[in-house]
């Protein structure tokens, strides 16, 4: 495959630099595009990445970075926002969609692999339905497009069982909403493979792909998991549908928003697929215990210098 020139959205967060740092090793020149490069101090770009900042909104600022473009990816997503009148994903999932596509219609960019979750479209949470929105106008965009869907995708930083680690470190008992609520997680590199593929493959073009895992689990089992890969005994309670959203309701005005209102939301719906994106691709899927040690020992540094310190004492 040739080297492409590729203007990358969203480049910057868990999922981006695992993939801008693949596609740079496959030889790809590539522009990632953010809206504040200050927001990014420790950001390790390939040589052959270059960081630009730009009003995403803006798709005659996108088109000048467009102009000699083969392929734009949109990986921006945001799973809350600032109160919960639905603007705040509208924001960052429909109308930026909408921008890049003006943008790659006025540059000349044919190809886009635009990023989006299982079940875009279904349940009632706002998160879900403007990723259902961003899809059609995808898909009514004249463009050579491609779609992924993944379930929660996991690997090293992420925010499933990294971020249940740092709860289960301080928490004996851990109430949780949406405990029966079913996930197959999907591993990271295998969504970055998942998106070189299809590159690669024209008949990639006007296809949807829902990455999952085979690994089929509970929000309860997947907590309980990682307390066992840390070796830690933590009581995990699954709160009934009122207790649970009453959890949502504090957790909206907490800071960091632990959970919300839209997430109780979406939790209302598996997130398990149907039709297997990553089998479609030629790729086998990553089990989670090949990777879970690994990934909660690389999870937080300090944590463990933390608790060597405590052991010896």
């Amino acid at each position: 495959m040739n080297p492409l020139n590729i203007v990358v959205l969203g480049g910057t967060g868990f999922v981006g630099h695992h993939l801008v740092a693949a596609l740079a090793a496959d030889g790809h020149r590539l522009t990632v595009v953010t809206r504040a490069r200050a927001g990014h101090p420790g950001l390790l770009l390939p040589p052959s990445a270059r960081l630009v900042e730009l009003d995403v909104h803006d798709p005659d600022a996108l088109a000048v970075h467009l102009h000699d473009a083969d392929v734009a990816i949109n990986l921006v997503g945001i799973l809350n926002e600032r109160g919960d009148s639905g603007r705040g994903f509208q924001r960052a999932h429909v109308e930026l969609t909408r921008s890049l596509i003006t943008a790659c219609t006025t540059s000349g960019t044919r190809r886009l692999l635009q990023m989006s979750a299982l079940n875009a479209g279904r349940g009632s949470s706002h998160y879900l339905r403007t990723r259902g929105e961003a899809d059609a106008l995808v898909k009514q965009s004249g463009l050579d497009w491609t779609i992924f869907q993944p379930s929660v995708i996991f690997g090293p930083g992420d925010g499933l069982f990294c971020r249940f680690a740092s709860l289960l470190r301080f928490a004996p008992v851990l109430p949780i909403a949406g405990a029966r609520v079913k996930f197959a997680p999907v591993h990271v590199g295998d969504v970055v493979e998942a998106f070189r593929r299809a590159l690669a493959r024209r008949d990639s073009i006007g296809q949807t792909y829902e990455l999952y895992g085979p690994d089929i689990l509970t929000l309860a089992e997947i907590v309980n998991l990682t307390a066992r890969t840390l070796g830690l005994r933590r009581w995990v309670i699954g709160l009934p549908e009122p207790l649970g959203r009453l959890q949502a309701e504090i957790g909206e005005w907490l800071p960091g928003k632990p959970i919300s209102r839209d997430n109780f939301r979406s939790l209302q719906l598996d997130s398990v697929g149907g039709i297997d994106g990553l089998h479609r691709l030629g790729i086998e899927p990553t089990r989670i215990a090949a990777r879970l040690p690994d990934i909660l020992d690389r999870s937080t540094p300090r944590q463990r210098r933390l608790d060597r310190c405590r052991k010896h004492r």
